[in-house]
Formats: structure tokens, C-alpha cells, sequence
């Protein structure tokens, strides 16, 4: 984590008036708490003993598949680290299924960010080729939630 990435979590703490947040990325934890002056306080320790991993779920084909032909392949990447959800609510149907078509700006998914629900929409027209992340996973800035197929 780099200090613009941890500015970027400071500011986010003011503007949502919160006093303490803990991350973690890449087997290291960043938390920071305001203390009583208003100052951040940034702490790092190690990483438990027991570690969870992110596990990715191909939905349709084989990792041979994968790789042969799929060049074109276009990717929905979450732009902030939450919760993936796939549907708005638990009794609601997902947003979007493998196989359906999906257009510019439409919602594919939400991503929670500190209590607020964040609908991710696609930046790609095309048809869903695989989900990569399962409902009420934690996902990273950057990973890849849906691969499309370019229509």
C-alpha cells in the first residue's frame, strides 16, 4: 500500500466521519484510527497464523478454454475494495447471469464500501462469459468480477 492509496483512506475516513478502518492486502494488515486529537494513526502488524484465501470460480469452461482463444475478452473490474453482491437484495434475482447480454452503463453487480452499496455498471458490451467472484465475497481494487465476450 502506498501513501496515496492511504491519503485516499484518510479522506474517505473524514468525508464518511469515521474513526477507525482496518485493511488488508497482500498478507499485509493497515489499520487506521483516529485517535482523540484527530490524527490518524497508522499501524501495521503481521498477519494471523491462519490466512483466508480468495478463491476464483470459473462458472462455465476449463482453464484450457481460458487461455486458448479468449484474447479478446474483455474484463469488469471492481474499481474499490468491499462485498460483492451479485443481486440487490437476498430474495432478489442477480443482476446478471453467464450468457446474458449486457450493455454500456448497465448495473452488473454492487460492491459495499464502508455501509454504502455501490452499483458497479459495465464499461463493455458484450455477453457474460464467466463470474469470477461469488456473492458476499470480499473483493480488491482491480479484480476481475466478469469476463466478457465483445459483441
Amino acid at each position: 500500500m502506498n501513501l496515496k492509496e492511504i491519503r485516499e483512506i484518510i479522506n474517505l475516513m473524514n468525508e464518511h466521519d469515521l474513526s477507525e478502518i482496518e485493511l488488508e492486502r497482500d498478507g499485509t494488515k493497515v489499520k487506521i484510527k483516529k485517535t482523540q486529537g484527530d490524527v490518524p494513526e497508522i499501524g501495521r502488524r503481521q498477519p494471523p497464523d491462519y490466512s483466508i484465501e480468495t478463491q476464483v470460480v470459473a462458472k462455465s469452461g476449463s482453464d484450457g478454454e481460458k487461455t486458448a482463444g479468449n484474447s479478446s475478452r474483455k474484463e469488469i473490474k471492481s474499481p474499490m475494495v468491499g462485498t460483492f453482491y451479485r443481486a440487490p437484495s437476498p430474495e432478489a434475482p442477480p443482476f446478471i447471469e453467464i450468457g446474458q447480454a449486457v450493455e454500456i452503463g448497465q448495473v452488473v453487480c454492487i460492491v459495499e464500501a464502508m455501509k454504502l452499496m455501490n452499483e458497479i455498471k459495465s464499461e463493455v458490451r458484450g455477453k457474460i462469459a464467466e463470474i469470477h467472484v461469488e456473492s458476499a465475497q470480499a473483493v480488491e481494487f482491480g479484480q476481475t468480477l466478469f469476463s466478457v465476450e465483445p459483441v
